[in-house]
């Protein structure tokens, strides 16, 4: 049951009819893996925590710099040199403290990752490189974990939804493990706000998911162009030949 504090707190919620009283308690009763605490797990963790997602579950292994802080608002210059979990979870607490928040401080790997992936709800990919993000497609589609995905770089982000069902394409059907070589934002750069639009759109598909409500992204891959102000949707088709969810 919703405290008074939190029925306050949550009232604007609350107060639209697709969510109500029953949509914000379940929303406390679920349980989120957001692996990244970076420029997109920044944006992510903070709607969630403040939108209260009962327990959210964050991992990430790095330390904060200062060149993070143009763009992971989570961290502050406070923050720099501390591990990005301890402090993300302390400005999360700040957000809402009527929510669990787990941390994991190393590098999800293995039965590490599996157990995280099948301890939750959903998982929300805001990592920063490719290896990572095969390997919780992986996991994902192993346990049937719905995975919310999110990339960024330069003026351009884009997000999808992989919902795990048996016609439904997985990550490694949209990009090929062997084709791709790593950017990242030290290399390429990235203008701030982009990685707050593709976090805010990330953190808006896990809430419509965990309530049940409104068209996910499900296979379909949302582009953001910032440059241009444009949106574009395509269809992600499943690949009978995928190595990791052809089996399904």
């Amino acid at each position: 049951m919703l405290s008074q504090q939190e029925l306050i707190h949550y009232s604007r919620h609350i107060i639209l009819p697709e969510i109500d009283e029953a949509g914000q308690e379940k929303l406390k009763q679920s349980s989120v893996l957001i692996v990244g605490m970076g420029g997109l797990g920044s944006p992510v963790a903070m709607y969630l925590a403040a939108a209260g997602v009962g327990h959210l579950i964050i991992a990430d292994h790095d330390t904060v710099e200062q060149s993070n802080l143009q763009r992971q608002i989570v961290h502050n210059l406070e923050s720099i040199g501390d591990s990005k979990v301890s402090s993300a979870k302390t400005t999360l607490q700040n957000l809402n403290p009527w929510i669990k928040i787990t941390t994991i401080e190393q590098r999800l790997e293995a039965s590490l990752l599996d157990d995280a992936v099948a301890n939750v709800d959903l998982v929300i990919d805001c990592s920063d490189n490719y290896l990572t993000r095969f390997a919780l497609n992986k996991a994902c589609v192993g346990q049937s974990k719905t995975l919310v995905s999110g990339t960024a770089i330069r003026f351009k982000g884009q997000v999808a939804v992989f919902n795990q069902g048996p016609d439904s394409a997985c990550y490694q059907c949209l990009y090929q493990a062997d084709n791709f070589n790593d950017e990242s934002c030290e290399d390429q750069g990235i203008l701030a706000p982009v990685v707050g639009v593709v976090g805010s759109l990330q953190a808006t598909e896990a809430l419509k998911i965990l309530i049940s409500i409104g068209q996910r992204l499900d296979s379909r891959l949302l582009i953001y162009d910032a440059l241009n102000t444009s949106f574009k949707t395509i269809g992600i088709t499943k690949d009978p030949a995928c190595e990791i969810c052809s089996h399904r």
